[in-house]
């Protein structure tokens, strides 16, 4: 059996009585058909059939949709057809990356050919079959919306509708990208007696494509607005076995979507009832205004992307499901390195959150060890026990270890300083610190894990060599301003720890200024401040790069920052003696920045490239 029999003869169609010719052979017709080899068939039935085959001219694999111009049951002419053609070959080479690109388009006297790119993935309709609950999270509804919006957008703005839109002829290949395909095949099938008013598909159409009224492009918003209800909520509005069934449905109108999805934005609700109105004139005027309104905080489309390329990389692997394994949502699936994630955090979502706590612990534990001496306990058994157990309760809750330390220190000077003499220096230390844990503190276990990194590394240490660490803290585990306050904030409580130590607790407003007024110290906290906001933003712009396909190439200038930074530290902090440094002072801060650098290739490795935003929280 050939796999296109038409090639083998010249039909003339008859309708009813009547016998009129339909559209003479196109002369290309066979000879592009013989250069493409069938590999399998992907669906058959209803309007047309879909064949992969193989490319042998230029090796790659192709979609062939072989459309029937004709129906037995209705009749049709020759010339409508003719139209049909003309306008499907213009409609369906239209070039978006969001919409399936056709390589040829040819017909003989029975069927229309379609040539088109091979999408190596899924239809929507086949991927919400395979899901549990059969329905999208609102990041992947999200990318299924942002890239549809497009495509239509750019396909009215050419002056074409599609009209046939639905889950399975939207398209999701393995790297989670969507194209919409079958554009112009609406028109065709109409012509050909297929598929009713204007060829589209029953619980898609809106009333005046089901009556055959003037369609317009609110026309294919109400159909969009069709397939991401379903998608959304697990069932089609309107679907039914016939027009009058669907009309009456339409005229019924559908359960709100926050009946079904109590957490579903209100913007995108809104945008979804709106496009559903029976009256063409109350919904969204453009396929623009209607996903702007849809996808206001429905949901981050890169991320829909990835979880697309995971599921169906999972859905459509030999391997079976567990029984275990719940399909969709939190699915326990095979372990995987994902980039984006690294290697931790492809094994557990809460790899970073424990990644804050452990830093936090052990900065809060290293600080809380200098502040115990001044507060009387000497045995250094007790000591190390008290720090480790503080260093515990910082790492269980990362967000009260910045406070933690506040009240040590606070305690500590108090304690061992009169208290007209310390009430400046606590006030001041104590707003600022309040402040700052109202901002980020509290919402941000990044920015708290931050702040003690720095706090104890300009306790313990050289400012000058503690300044590249507190920067990759804050570069790393926060972002933005919040990335500078806490390591600025974390610098200057550590130089203030670190002098109580010398001070046995005492600390007035003349030993907390000369504390605080050394120039490696200002130089050290001001470029570890600034550096670590520099930090965050090329982790954060090089993780945007990525997500849009252009490598991680940038994730070098991430990797050098601490270095470099070291270095220009080096030359603040000593700009009279600078010439006079020894090799080995050179050689400890090149080792320092290094080592820092390294922290950093090692942080993307284990922890993916992905920049975060806070986790809040939730009291």
């Amino acid at each position: 059996m050939p796999l296109f029999p038409s090639q083998q003869r010249t039909h003339v169609l008859s309708r009813g009585s009547g016998h009129e010719n339909v559209p003479a052979p196109g002369a290309t017709a066979s000879s592009l058909l013989r250069r493409y080899r069938p590999l399998e068939t992907r669906a058959t039935g209803g309007f047309g059939s879909v064949e992969i085959c193989l490319d042998s001219r230029l090796q790659r694999r192709v979609a062939i949709k072989r459309i029937p111009l004709a129906s037995p049951d209705v009749r049709t002419t020759a010339e409508t057809v003719s139209q049909a053609l003309a306008e499907a070959r213009t409609a369906s080479l239209l070039q978006h990356p969001n919409i399936v690109s056709v390589i040829d388009f040819t017909y003989d006297a029975a069927y229309a050919y379609l040539v088109m790119e091979y999408v190596d993935g899924m239809s929507l309709e086949e991927f919400l079959s395979g899901v549990e609950g059969h329905s999208l999270t609102y990041d992947e509804a999200a990318n299924i919306a942002d890239a549809l919006v497009q495509a239509l957008t750019f396909a009215h703005e050419n002056g074409v509708l599609h009209l046939d839109i639905k889950p399975a002829n939207v398209l999701i290949d393995r790297n989670g990208h969507v194209k919409i395909t079958d554009f112009g095949m609406a028109t065709l099938a109409s012509a050909a007696g297929f598929g009713g008013a204007r060829g589209g598909t029953i619980g898609y159409m809106p009333p005046e494509q089901l009556m055959g009224q003037t369609v317009d492009e609110r026309t294919d918003i109400f159909a969009l607005a069709c397939v991401m209800y379903e998608a959304l909520c697990g069932t089609a509005p309107f679907r039914a076995a016939t027009p009058a069934d669907s009309e009456a449905r339409i005229e019924k109108g559908v359960i709100l979507p926050s009946d079904l999805l109590p957490d579903i934005p209100p913007t995108t609700e809104e945008a979804l009832i709106s496009a559903l109105s029976i009256a063409p004139e109350a919904r969204p005027g453009t396929m623009g205004a209607f996903g702007d309104l849809l996808l206001d905080g429905l949901g981050n489309a890169r991320e829909g992307r990835k979880s697309f390329a995971r599921m169906i990389a999972y859905l459509t692997s030999d391997e079976e499901m567990d029984d275990e394994e719940p399909a969709h949502g939190g699915a326990a699936r095979a372990w995987e390195l994902d980039p984006a994630e690294g290697y931790l955090g492809s094994r557990t979502p809460h790899a970073r959150r424990a990644l804050a706590g452990a830093v936090c612990g052990v900065s809060v534990a290293a600080a809380s060890w200098v502040l115990l001496g001044p507060l009387g306990l000497e045995s250094t058994v007790e000591r190390i026990a008290a720090a480790l157990a503080i260093g515990a309760a910082a790492g269980i809750a990362p967000q009260i270890g910045s406070a933690l330390i506040l009240t040590g220190f606070l305690v500590a000077i108090l304690n061992a300083t009169p208290i007209i003499a310390v009430l400046p220096v606590a006030a001041i230390t104590c707003a600022l610190a309040c402040s700052w844990w109202l901002v980020w503190g509290r919402v941000d276990i990044g920015a708290s894990a931050a702040l003690a990194v720095a706090c104890a590394g300009m306790a313990f240490f050289d400012p000058v060599l503690a300044a590249p660490f507190a920067l990759v803290a804050g570069g790393c585990l926060t972002r933005g301003s919040g990335s500078a306050s806490s390591v600025a904030l974390g610098a200057v409580l550590g130089a203030l720890v670190g002098a109580t130590q010398q001070t046995g607790g005492a600390l007035d407003v003349a030993a907390a200024a000369t504390a605080l007024a050394q120039l490696p110290l200002l130089a050290s906290a001001a470029l570890a401040a600034g550096g670590a906001a520099a930090l965050a933003f090329l982790l954060k712009f090089a993780w945007m790069r990525y997500l849009d396909g252009r490598g991680a190439g940038t994730y070098v200038l991430a990797f050098a920052a601490p270095l470099l930074a070291e270095i220009v530290l080096t030359c603040l902090a000593h700009p009279m003696e600078i010439t006079s440094l020894s090799p080995l002072h050179w050689a400890t801060v090149f080792g320092a920045g290094a080592v820092s650098s390294i922290i950093v290739w090692i942080y993307v490795y284990l922890f993916g490239y992905r920049k975060e935003r806070p986790e809040r929280d939730c009291s």
